[in-house]
Parts: C-alpha cells; sequence; structure tokens
C-alpha cells in the first residue's frame, strides 16, 4: 500500500510509535517558529531547561502581532525576545518584516521539512509541501530542545481538485467551499492533502491560502505537492536548492476523498461569527459595508496585492468605507513600491498598514460600533476585531475591493474584466530585517533583557486521585481561545505577565469569571462540542491554571487546545453520553474520585454532588500524557526525565 505525502514525511521523521490512526506518535522537529504574543513565554519555558542553544535545524523569533507599543510592554517583550534569539542560536525578524507565516514562506520553508510554531496558521507551510502544524509554546520550547513532538497519528483526507478558477474567483473562495462542506470541526484528527490535476493550476501563495484555513476546520495541518509550481517559486526566491519533489503514491489510500471542481466556484463569504457560515456573496449583495480590511497571514502575498493594486488603479473607494491595506512582508511592500502599485493603492484612499498582522487580532483598525467589517482574514469571532458588536464577513481580496468601491457587500464578478497581474520571475531579496544569533562562544556571556512586565510562569501542581470542586462556568458549543483568552490591543500587551492577564479570562463569556474562580480555589470548566477551537495560545490553558481550574470537561476538545491543557497539567475529559452535558449545572459542586485508574482504563465517574447524579466520563491518555499530569505539567515531567 502507497503512501501519502504527509506519510512519507511522517515516516522519515518518526521517533517512536506506530502510523496506526489513534496511536500517539513522536517526530522529530527541523524548524520552529514562535511569534511575540506567545513568544515570550515559549522562550521563558525553554530558559527552565538550562539547555544552551537550540537543537533543531532552524527556530525563528518574529515580532508580527504586538508591534504597537503604546506602552513599555511590547517593547520589552520584543527586546526580552531579541536578547534570547541572539544568545540561544535563533533568528531573529524584527518588527515590521512581516508576518511571520509570510516571511517564513519566502524565506524558510523547506518541502519535506516538519515545522511547529506557537501560531495556530503554522499550516501555512504546507503551501510548499513542509509538515507544518501549529503547537503550544511548551511544545515549540520542548522541539527547540531537541525533544519530540507528540501527536496523535491523524486520518488522511483528500481533496481532488479538477479544473481551473475563474476570473475573481480565488483560493480563499476554495477555502471557503471546503469550510462550508465539512464546518469547523469537520478536519479533527485529519490531514487534508490536496490534490488532482487542479493543483498546478494554483501558485504557491494560492496554496498557502488554502493551507492557512485549514486550521479553521480542525485539521492537524494540510498539505500541497512540492512540484514545479514549488520550485518556480523557490528559485523566485533565490532557494531552489531547497526544492524537493513530493508527491503521494498513486495507490495512496485515504479516509475521505472530497472533490471540488474549480470550475464551477463562486465568490463565497463567511457571516458573522463563525468562518464556517459561508453562503455565496451574491446573496448578501446590497448589505451596507462599512469597513474593508485586505490582508493578514491568509491573503497578503505579492499576489494578492497585485491584484488589489490592479482593481482599485484609478478608482475610489466610497467615502462611508474604510479600507486598510497590510503587505504580508516587507519583501511584498518593497516589490509593491518599486512597481508603482503602492501608489495606485494609496490613490483610492486606502490607508496602508504596517506589515503585521494588525487588525486580524484586534490590533488596531478595529470597526465602528455595530460596524460591517468585510476582511480577507482567516476568523471572525465575536469580539476578535475589538469592537464587541462587529459584524465581521470573511471575503477574498477581490471580494474585498468590490465591497469598497460600491460600499456594500457585492460579486467581484460584476466588476468587469479582471486586469491581467503578471508576476515577477524572481523576487525582491533583502534580509537585512532578520538577524542572525551570536555564535556558541559569544553567547556565553551575553545578558536576557527583562522588562518588569515579564512575570513567572504559573506554578502547577500535580492531579490527585481525587478531585472534588465547583463548577465555576457552563459554556456551550465551540467557544473559541478568543472566549478563553480574548486577543486586542487592551489585552495583548501582557501576554508575559500571566497575573495581570486573568482578570479578562473568559470576560467575553462572565467577565465575573476569574474573581469566582480565584475565590474558588480549585475549579472545574464544563463546556459543549469544539472546545478550545481556534488560536493556539497556550494562554487559554495557562490563566486557567493560575485561576485554579483543575479539569475541564466537554462533549469534544479541538486538538491543540486539549494538548495545551496537558501540558499545562489541567484534565481534559469528555462526556461519555453528550446529552448528561444537561446534568450538571454551574455553581455545582463535582467529585472525580480514583482519577489515577480513570487515566489508565480511559473510563471516569464524574459525580454531580449537589444532586447525587452519576455522570460517565471519557479520556484517551497516552503513558506520556499520564505522567504529565501526574508531575503537574509537561516542564515538570521534562524536569523530572531530563528531557
Amino acid at each position: 500500500m502507497g503512501l501519502t505525502i504527509a506519510q512519507k514525511i511522517i515516516k522519515e521523521h518518526l521517533i517512536s510509535g506506530e502510523m496506526t490512526p489513534g496511536s500517539e506518535i513522536a517526530l522529530k522537529i527541523d524548524q520552529t517558529l514562535t511569534q511575540d504574543a506567545t513568544g515570550t513565554m515559549a522562550y521563558l519555558e525553554f530558559e527552565t531547561m538550562g539547555i544552551p542553544r537550540v537543537r533543531t535545524e532552524l527556530s525563528v523569533a518574529y515580532i508580527d502581532h504586538n508591534t504597537l507599543q503604546s506602552g513599555f510592554e511590547n517593547a520589552d517583550d520584543h527586546r526580552f525576545i531579541q536578547s534570547m534569539a541572539k544568545k540561544y542560536g535563533l533568528y531573529f525578524s524584527r518588527p515590521g518584516n512581516g508576518i511571520c507565516h509570510q516571511v517564513h514562506l519566502e524565506r524558510f520553508g523547506k518541502p519535506g521539512k516538519t515545522l511547529i510554531g506557537s501560531d495556530s496558521h503554522t499550516p501555512t507551510g504546507g503551501g510548499i509541501g513542509m509538515l507544518a502544524m501549529g503547537a503550544g509554546g511548551l511544545d515549540v520550547a520542548v522541539a527547540m530542545g531537541g525533544g519530540a513532538y507528540y501527536i496523535t497519528m491523524p486520518k488522511m483526507y483528500k481533496v481532488n481538485l479538477t479544473g481551473k478558477l475563474n476570473p475573481f474567483v480565488t483560493a480563499k473562495d476554495v477555502s471557503l467551499e471546503i469550510l462550508r462542506l465539512l464546518s469547523v470541526k469537520g478536519g479533527v484528527g485529519a490531514i487534508i492533502e490536496w490534490g488532482g490535476p487542479g493543483v498546478e493550476t494554483l501558485s504557491v501563495p494560492e496554496r498557502a491560502t488554502i493551507t492557512n484555513m485549514g486550521t479553521e476546520l480542525g485539521a492537524t495541518t494540510s498539505i500541497f505537492p512540492s512540484d514545479e509550481v514549488t520550485r518556480a517559486f523557490l528559485a523566485a526566491e533565490g532557494r531552489e536548492a531547497d526544492y524537493r519533489e513530493l508527491a503521494s503514491d498513486p495507490d495512496a489510500v485515504y479516509d475521505k476523498v472530497i472533490d471540488i471542481n474549480l470550475s464551477t466556484l463562486r465568490p463565497m463569504i463567511a457571516c458573522p461569527h463563525s468562518p464556517d457560515s459561508v453562503v455565496a456573496v451574491n446573496m448578501l449583495k446590497g448589505t451596507k459595508v462599512d469597513q474593508v480590511c485586505i490582508g493578514s497571514c491568509t491573503n497578503s502575498s505579492l499576489h494578492d496585492m497585485l491584484k488589489v493594486a490592479a482593481l482599485l488603479k484609478g478608482k475610489t473607494i466610497k467615502p462611508e468605507v474604510s479600507l486598510s491595506i497590510s503587505p504580508g512582508s516587507k519583501q511584498v511592500l518593497t516589490m509593491l513600491a518599486d512597481c508603482g502599485a503602492l501608489s495606485d493603492i494609496l490613490a483610492s484612499g486606502a490607508r496602508v498598514l504596517e506589515c503585521a498582522c494588525g487588525p486580524c487580532i484586534g490590533m488596531g483598525f478595529s470597526p465602528n460600533s455595530g460596524g460591517v467589517s468585510l476582511r480577507t482574514f482567516n476568523r471572525n469571532f465575536e469580539g476578535r476585531s475589538g469592537t464587541a458588536d462587529g459584524k465581521v464577513y470573511l471575503v477574498s481580496p477581490e471580494t474585498a475591493v468590490a465591497a469598497a468601491l460600491t460600499g456594500e457587500i457585492t460579486d467581484p464578478m460584476l466588476l468587469g474584466e479582471m486586469p491581467e497581474v503578471v508576476m515577477p520571475e524572481a523576487f525582491k531579496i533583502d534580509d537585512s530585517a532578520i538577524i542572525a544569533p551570536a555564535s556558541l562562544e559569544d553567547a556565553k556571556d551575553l545578558p536576557i533583557l527583562r522588562g518588569p512586565n515579564i512575570k513567572a510562569f504559573p506554578d502547577s501542581r500535580p492531579q490527585d486521585d481525587v478531585l472534588e470542586a465547583p463548577l465555576v462556568l457552563k459554556v456551550g458549543d465551540n467557544i473559541t481561545t478568543d472566549h478563553i483568552m480574548p486577543a486586542g490591543s487592551k489585552i495583548l500587551p501582557y501576554r508575559s505577565n500571566i497575573p495581570h492577564l486573568s482578570q479578562y479570562c473568559f470576560g467575553v463569556c462572565d467577565e465575573t469569571f476569574p474573581e469566582r474562580a480565584k475565590a474558588a480555589g480549585e475549579s472545574i470548566i464544563v463546556g459543549g462540542n469544539n472546545y478550545g477551537q481556534g488560536s493556539s495560545r497556550e494562554h487559554a490553558a495557562l490563566v486557567p491554571l493560575y485561576l485554579g481550574v483543575r479539569a475541564v470537561i466537554t462533549k469534544s476538545f479541538a486538538r491543540i487546545h486539549a494538548a495545551n491543557l496537558i501540558n499545562a497539567g489541567i484534565m481534559p475529559l469528555t462526556f461519555k453520553n453528550p446529552e448528561d452535558y444537561n446534568k450538571v449545572s454551574q455553581d455545582d459542586v463535582l467529585r472525580l474520585s480514583d482519577v489515577y485508574a480513570g487515566m489508565d482504563s480511559g473510563e471516569m465517574m464524574l459525580t454531580n454532588v449537589t444532586t447525587g447524579e452519576q455522570i460517565p466520563l471519557t479520556c484517551s491518555f497516552t503513558k506520556r500524557q499520564k505522567e504529565i499530569l501526574k508531575a503537574g505539567s509537561l516542564l515538570k515531567y521534562v524536569a523530572k526525565e531530563g528531557n
């Protein structure tokens, strides 16, 4: 039996375990990346390991999230990360150099390599045939130290593409279509491989848009073949030597196959407040638009920006609309300026923002109160934009331009003929904003620069064999990490200060939660399906840990968040019968007995002390995960094992 692309890379990097879906496997990691919203904590964790140098082939620290320096906090974190990178052997991408996923695709990604990053959209690297996965900061820290990355061996899905995209129909529309078909939990436990004859019609930036959005399916990662299109992209970046051909075997077996004819697709739009709430753009025609944002790690490549500039050339956006443009990297911005496309964008009335994540994480450019914002981003969770009642829609750059020009949701196919966009044969290479680390000898005497906002990693303790605690919060389905630990310009500067950050935990759901959780001492949270979807931010586990949460019981979990809970020493448990979710209420006192035996058997009995109900739970912990929980956290487990 043949192998899929992902199975080939996994086989090459397999340290332990069997490649059987559902089994735990350990992978050697070639590359890591961090960004500043998650990086400070990851480097604090790495520092505690006492390892003098990173042991990966390449590790890069990017500054792209907290670039708004309205106080000392973000600047201090950036200085800390830069000093860590210089001392411990990482490359450092300076603020303004670009979004981590865009820059990594341009300058560092290699087909066939493994990459984990402390950002959930790390699968962008699958656009050039990498096995690239989002992970919690602790997992990234361990990988930087030379440790293995542990995951459950995924199932294999294939999306078979035929045909060719019509003008004004884009890779973003492909992503929205697969979300419409599968939902935000349709890829959980799977790697999605994109194949078929339609693949060769898609450029690397288009492929990267699709693998980026695969995160919203809950997939472990997404991956494209590495072919002549990949070779041409790497050659244009001056990196043809990094090319490697990768394709699945003709007799590879998939657990699911989805067919999409690119020729039949039309412009799509995701409605508030979920990426899978997808309809055709023409179904919402005439809806008034207040704001349009073009950019983010999903749609900020030179390919996207040149199309935007061509559509805006000689035109002016509606006076009632505010339009922002965020190029994905310094390379993109410089090339836009050199060819005159930047002038066309500016002349239209658009505001050009820094090469950073910006509005995607609520870091500026929030919509007006109750405003409708069309964004080329990957997420439209409630409140994520920075405006609590903002109505955020997800669209392609072409649909975004159409709205900016007309002042309402408009099918871009009505704009007339699509201007021809010719990509350059070579990109402009300037790595001056990427700082190399010091030599091992020079690094010995280098100081680590810490600001007063950087606080210690929250302490954890081993799970007891009996847990009796109040249910301090009960929430519903599809709770995101933005619900648990919001982003935004007011909160993100405190990513390295867990005590301060804790006052915002679950603020979207219940502003009283932090106070009640601290008063309880120890507590339990209950949730619905797909709990913890969205960002890989481990703060969504570390802050509840700080507030005394010992277990989270749900109908189902998102992959990365479940792993982050275990790494923090919090037990993720599921209802054996989903309808038993209705047998507990907020403020009930719950008891778990024989926890260790339950970890081994995969079943526990939950007693609702308040009502007397007995509720069966299930869990699926590997031997290693059980030891992590018994040690109290991944950090304490690593220290104990000497890994």
